[in-house]
This record gives structure tokens, sequence and C-alpha cells, in this order.
């Protein structure tokens, strides 16, 4: 039978997994890939496209890069990961001068979306965990042990369900 190797980490499905289940690889990828992207928005600009059209092309690669599994991996990414992040978000702004908006306002959309189809969808595996948890015209909160399930997207997703319903 043959040896396994360990690794620090291995990409799967696009995201990034270290052995400490930290966030920085990844979050280091999205940001070299982004500020790559924003290398051909600023030669956009040069050829004087209009506003619109640079934050189409903003939208459909920086963005799509910046929003890959964001539920995922944002609610526990350092400080540090999240500024990195923003950074590339304000130097695309300055490029379009246009608004954009913050990465936390995403994901908060981002998961509350999710919560929102997986309570409708009563086939999805995770619809029990909603329909458990409801209690009376509110949400009871999932009991998290740890901070970083706390700081996970259910959690997250069960307290802004209660506090919106």
């Amino acid at each position: 039978m043959g040896k396994l190797e360990r690794v620090y980490s291995f990409r799967y499905l696009g995201v990034h997994i270290t052995q400490d289940l930290s966030w920085s690889c990844h979050v280091n990828t999205l940001v070299k890939k982004a500020w790559q992207c924003l290398y051909h928005l600023r030669h956009l600009k040069d050829f004087k496209l209009p506003s619109k059209v640079l934050k189409t092309f903003y939208t459909c690669t920086i963005d799509s890069i910046l929003m890959g599994s964001i539920t995922a991996w944002f609610g526990n990414s350092t400080k540090q990961d999240r500024q990195a992040l923003q950074r590339v978000v304000r130097s695309a702004e300055r490029t379009i001068h246009a608004q954009l908006p913050d990465l936390e306002t995403i994901y908060i959309k981002q998961y509350w979306t999710k919560a929102r189809k997986i309570m409708k969808d009563l086939s999805h595996p995770n619809n029990g965990v909603f329909s458990l948890l409801r209690s009376g015209n509110c949400f009871r909160s999932l009991k998290a042990k740890t901070e970083r399930m706390r700081r996970s997207c259910f959690p997250q997703a069960i307290q802004a369900l209660s506090q919106n319903t």
C-alpha cells in the first residue's frame, strides 16, 4: 500500500484549504488574481472607455474572483485578509470612478440569499437546520462552541433571519 503525502494546502473546487483551516492562502491567491485583472482594467481606462463599460469589466472579472464561494471563507478570514481584499476594491473604485459595494455588504447579502433558498427548498440537506431552529416567528441560534463556528455562514444567517422576521 502506498504512503499518503502530507501537504500544507490543496485546492478543491477553486478554494485553497490549508491544514490549519486558515483562509490566508486562499485570500492571498484571490488578491493576486484580482491585482492582475486590475492591470487590465487600468489599460481599458487608458483607451477612454466609459465608466459603465469599466464597471461591467470589473463585475465580470474582478468581482467574480473575489466573490467565489465567499460564504464559505469570508466569515473566518482575518482582518488583514479583509483589508487586502478591500484595497483591491478601493483601487478599482479609483480606476473606474464609481462607488462599489464593500465585501462585508456583499457577504451579508450572499449568506442571506443562500439561507432563504435553503429554507424554501425542502429537498436541500440543510433545510432541516432552519426548520428545527424555528421557534414561533424567530429562529433560535445554533449552539456554537468555538469562535470559528460563530463566525461561519449558518450561525450568521440564522441570526440575521431572526432579526428580520
